[in-house]
């Protein structure tokens, strides 16, 4: 009968102190990061673009027939 038992559950601690750590290595991964992000945007908003493309193409298929 944990329910009213009055302890209140209490959130764990983590203290992490990283060994090695190199602040231009760290800027170095981000600005990779960044890249990769603006390339796989790019990707997206041509697959939305062919998307509409081939809509419009089939309702005028549609509409012709």
């Amino acid at each position: 009968m944990g329910l009213f038992s009055g302890k209140k559950a209490r959130n764990r601690r983590f203290e992490y102190e990283p060994r090695f750590y190199d602040p231009s290595k760290d800027e170095r991964l981000k600005q990779r990061m960044r890249i990769k992000s603006k390339v796989k945007s790019r990707g997206k908003n041509q697959g939305v673009l062919t998307l509409g493309i081939l809509v419009v193409i089939v309702i005028l298929i549609y509409l012709s027939i």
